[in-house]
């Protein structure tokens, strides 16, 4: 059982249609609105780890009113078990109004820090029988209550604690496995990697915590132990444009991987490449919209897709499985991005890889692959499928070009009727004689 400590907020997206401007100033008018609440804060943090399949229980301060209630209802439609501790404020609400995927504004209400009251038995209770502990801090008082700093230090050395801090909120107690403040939070005096290593050892020091994780967006993570060479753990590249909720991802990501047995270093690593797949599948905004976990890696490259489409680009989309990356892979990938303004490879899953080419292969898994073709130059996304035919992919994907490699020479491609629904056009690519993964298998073998 995970146990998420800290401040709860109600988020909610109000999101309508940005079709013409005030006549009176230069500022859009939406229309169409709807609104859509969410868990915030610690609950956020809460339901995305029991979206990923844990046991989740929340501590955190629920006030008596209508936020309140509303919060409540969301924190319990996610699967997460609350017990609620007393507090004197309101419910700390955050809307932001979006428009086309973007933010255009928040507008947050609800009283500061309040008085919190006493812990309940059940909440003892949680935390005495959790495998792992986040402290989610929004710098609401919760973090530094007495009874929760003294029930997180009598926890058993086993028990990894992973805390999420901010600015105005308490220090982390001492012995906390994990610390994973942002770069601003961090507060390096000076810009550079060295400043912020030597911040980073410092708050190890200060804070008597094991590591200090200093999340760094799209560049990763910084994680040190107060030594003087630390470890850097470079981001996936992703298209993201709203990064709301990925400190949280990240902290939860950590923690499970703590709490299944991993190394820091190693849970780090598993957090970076978790937040950078949460915030391309569309970040907060997205929570409850789509499964997390592999789902939403799924989902990975339609925003871009939108993106493209809406500006008035031209869509290409390629597929296969490219197990053994090779020359003749990258030329079909290099000529089909030239045909328009993004690429989009459809991937075989590692199933639909073994119904195909038999039970030996892959020989590299959709992860492994999905993270190559993403880092090539001509690749802007990668979307991966179960099936054994792209078809299902490709009506999500509606590409203006079909683009495959291969000797189709004087034989129609198979989806090109699919693509004839849309006005879509299907090309065949030169093909790279002599290269082939089942080439290379083997002649590896032969030596």
């Amino acid at each position: 059982m995970i146990v998420v400590v800290g401040d709860a907020l109600l988020d909610a997206d109000l999101i309508g249609r940005a079709g013409r401007l005030m006549p009176e100033a230069p500022v859009p008018v939406l229309d169409q609105l709807e609104e859509r609440r969410r868990p915030g804060g610690a609950a956020l943090a809460a339901a995305l780890a029991a979206g990923d399949g844990a046991e989740v229980v929340l501590i955190a301060p629920i006030a008596e009113d209508e936020a309140g209630d509303q919060l409540r209802a969301e924190i319990a439609r996610s699967g997460v078990e609350l017990v609620p501790v007393p507090t004197s404020g309101s419910t700390a609400v955050k809307r932001r109004v979006r428009s086309g995927g973007q933010s255009l504004l928040r507008l947050d209400s609800g009283d500061g820090p309040a008085e919190i009251g006493p812990l309940p038995a059940a909440a003892l209770e949680a935390l005495r029988s959790a495998s792992g502990v986040l402290v989610s801090d929004y710098g609401r008082g919760m973090s530094g209550q007495a009874e929760v700093r003294a029930a997180l230090q009598g926890l058993p050395r086993r028990t990894p604690i992973v805390w999420d801090p901010h600015p105005r909120g308490a220090a982390p107690v001492p012995g906390v496995r994990l610390v994973t403040p942002n770069e601003a939070e961090a507060a390096a005096s000076g810009s550079g990697l060295k400043a912020l290593a030597d911040r980073a050892a410092t708050l190890v020091a200060d804070w008597g915590c094991e590591a200090v994780a200093v999340t760094l967006g799209a560049r990763g993570a910084l994680v040190s132990r107060g030594e003087s060479s630390p470890s850097v753990i470079p981001a996936p590249r992703v298209e993201a444009p709203d990064t709301c909720g990925a400190g949280d991802r990240f902290a939860v990501a950590a923690l499970l991987a703590l709490a299944g047995g991993a190394l820091t270093i190693d849970a780090v690593d598993h957090a970076v490449r978790a937040a950078a797949a949460f915030v391309e599948a569309g970040g907060a905004a997205a929570v409850g919209q789509h499964q997390a976990g592999a789902t939403q890696e799924r989902l990975v490259g339609l925003d871009l897709v939108d993106r493209v489409r809406a500006n008035g680009g031209t869509v290409v989309a390629t597929g296969g499985c490219f197990d053994l990356l090779h020359a003749g892979h990258v030329a079909t990938l290099e000529a089909a991005r030239a045909l328009g303004d993004c690429l989009v490879v459809c991937l075989n899953s590692d199933d639909s890889v073994r119904r195909l080419k038999g039970p030996s292969r892959p020989l590299v898994p959709a992860v492994d692959r999905a993270r190559v073709l993403a880092a090539l130059e001509p690749v802007d996304a990668v979307v991966v499928f179960d099936e054994d035919t792209p078809t299902e992919v490709i009506r999500r994907v509606r590409p203006d070009v079909w683009a495959k490699g291969g000797d189709y020479a004087g034989a129609e491609l198979p989806e090109a009727a699919l693509l004839r629904e849309w006005g879509g056009q299907s090309v065949v690519l030169p093909y790279l004689s002599g290269r082939s993964t089942t080439r290379i298998v083997e002649t590896a073998r032969a030596r």
